[in-house]
Formats: structure tokens, C-alpha cells, sequence
């Protein structure tokens, strides 16, 4: 695989563009704490648990544009408030009639992961954090997802699934990422850059 910032649990690494932008924000005049499970998985896009109040200046560093909340539970009230008022676009995937969402021992839906892809393969959703409860489940099965649309191999792809799992890593969830089909999610002609994807690799459902 490409280069990517791998990451313990809660203890997320910290590395800067050679130009003005960080990649992941260094502390600066105080402490900049980083919401639980934090990494970067590429450059502008990032994966985490769910933010609290503490780890909001350090969200602010990165200027992200989107957040893909997956959870069939509304964001908290104060949350989406802060992102708000920072004018980021807090999407939520997994509400409504989506019943695997409903259990955290299921995996994510087909087209909950598929709807997801689309949103992080679009450039004018970056910077993009992904994000669930702890970060580990549901943003894993995505992440692991888009790293096949990246032809990483399924050894590596689980490696990082597991990383950020922890002892927390779930046979369903992997099994899911091992069996999901590419074909489903469309590649635009201009996808982002930094994920080295070829429009001709991905196909219409149907």
C-alpha cells in the first residue's frame, strides 16, 4: 500500500506538509487534544471516534469541509451545533430504514458503505473526516472498503482494520470487507487525487 499514517487506539501520530497545512495538527500554544482513535488515512482525510468538546480546536486545524457521522442515532445536540457554527457539513449515514445499523454487532449496510465511498470519492467533500462511536466498526468496514477500491491487498487491508480495532476486531466486520464487491461503487473521472484510483475501475450498480 501507499504511504499512510498508522495509529495505535488513542494515540494518533502527528506529521506536517512540507507547505503551510498540517496533515494532522502539532501542538501550538497549548495542547491540541485529538478525538479518541484518531489517523489519518489520507492526505485531507481522516477517520476517528466520536469528538468531544477537548478535541474540537484540534478539528478546527484540519478546516474540514465534511464529516460522515455513521450512526442510526442523532449526532449529539452539541456536536452538530460546533459543526454548525464552523460551517462543516455533518452527514449522517445509517438513519431511517437502515435495520443493521440498529445493532452495533452487524455490519454496516451495503448501501450505507456504498453511499459513504461516493461522499469520500467526491473532491469537494475535503478535507473529510469519517467517523462512528469509537471509530473502530463501522469507520473500519468503510475504510477497509475504500482501501480495496485502492487494490491494496486483503492481508494489509485488515491489518489496519485490526489496528485500529484493537483486541475489539470482529470476524462479520471483516468478513464483509473480504467479500465487498468494488464493482458497486462508481469512480468519478475526478476523484481525489491522493487516493490513486482510475475512473475505469469502478462500474454502476445494476
Amino acid at each position: 500500500p501507499g504511504s499512510t499514517e498508522s495509529a495505535r487506539c488513542s494515540e494518533p501520530r502527528h506529521s506536517t506538509h512540507k507547505g503551510s497545512t498540517p496533515l494532522i495538527p502539532t501542538m501550538r500554544a497549548g495542547i491540541l487534544v485529538p478525538p479518541q482513535n484518531f489517523g489519518l488515512v489520507e492526505d485531507g482525510l481522516y477517520r476517528s471516534g466520536q469528538p468531544t468538546e477537548l478535541s474540537y480546536p484540534f478539528l478546527e486545524q484540519l478546516q474540514l469541509r465534511t464529516i460522515l457521522h455513521l450512526s442510526a442515532d442523532e449526532p449529539p445536540a452539541e456536536f452538530a451545533s460546533w459543526a454548525s457554527e464552523q460551517r462543516i457539513q455533518l452527514v449522517r449515514l445509517g438513519a431511517g430504514a437502515d435495520a443493521n445499523m440498529l445493532s452495533p454487532w452487524k455490519p454496516v449496510s451495503e448501501e450505507v458503505v456504498v453511499e459513504g465511498l461516493r461522499r469520500v470519492l467526491d473532491p469537494s467533500s475535503y478535507p473529510l473526516l469519517v467517523m462512528c462511536n469509537l471509530g473502530r466498526h463501522r469507520t473500519g468496514t468503510l475504510i477497509g472498503c475504500l482501501r480495496k477500491l485502492q487494490r491494496w491487498s486483503l492481508t494489509s487491508v485488515l491489518e489496519e482494520y485490526r489496528r485500529h480495532a484493537c483486541a475489539k476486531s470482529r470476524h462479520l466486520n471483516e468478513q464483509f470487507i473480504e467479500l465487498f464487491d468494488i464493482d458497486l461503487v462508481r469512480v468519478p473521472e475526478h476523484s481525489p487525487p491522493q487516493l490513486h484510483l482510475q475512473a475505469e475501475r469502478g462500474k454502476p450498480a445494476g
